[in-house]
């Protein structure tokens, strides 16, 4: 059986401040570093073959943690980023509601955002998925290391679920993950979503 890990990184000042961080290259703080060691020891126990990340420093220092672990060289790739926020990057909810209350009210109904530059979710569904493909060793357990709203979107494209149906999925905590297993007369299955060991 083939197994992929989809996993979160740790906690950054920009998401303790809830601001919007898309592909800008924010780093762990204390918080993010202590989850991704504390999650790293839980998830060497599975073993995995390999580790692929983000290229966004976040994701890739909370990779590097379970590397250290298992001796293992992480590869990036960029298909893993975050949602491309554009305008909205860097700025709070607040600030993004008084400033786009036509654009911020479309996002929190699930729909794209029109302009500010906001990637579609069907692109960045499919742009993760491909990434995730890519990662995947047949008959082996990845660990991918990505962000939380590429690994909604990543993780229902790659199940073939409708946008309606990957929305049900609420947002992944810091550094928990998601088990997904493929078999030959099953596909893709999901076996466990937002799995941690710290709140």
């Amino acid at each position: 059986m083939t197994r992929l890990i989809v996993w979160r990184h740790g906690n950054t000042d920009w998401n303790a401040g809830s601001r919007f961080q898309g592909q800008a290259d924010i780093p762990l703080n204390d918080l993010g570093r202590r989850q991704a060691a504390e999650a790293a020891e839980a998830l060497a126990r599975l073993a995995p073959d390999a580790i692929v990340s983000s290229d966004l420093s976040r994701a890739f220092a909370t990779g590097t943690a379970l590397a250290g672990h298992l001796g293992l060289t992480i590869r990036s790739d960029q298909r893993l980023r975050e949602r491309f926020f554009g305008d909205w990057q860097g700025l709070t909810t607040a600030e993004i509601r008084a400033a786009h209350p036509t654009e911020h009210a479309l996002w929190t109904s699930g729909a794209d955002v029109v302009g500010c530059g906001v990637e579609t979710l069907d692109d960045l569904g499919k742009r993760v998925s491909e990434g995730l493909q890519e990662a995947v060793r047949p008959g082996g357990t990845v660990v991918v290391a990505t962000h939380g709203g590429a690994a909604r979107q990543g993780i229902g494209h790659l199940l073939g679920w409708p946008a309606g149906q990957i929305r049900t999925l609420r947002g992944m905590s810091n550094c928990h993950w998601a088990d997904l297993r493929h078999d030959e007369s099953r596909g893709w299955q999901l076996a466990a979503y937002n799995v941690g060991i710290l709140p």
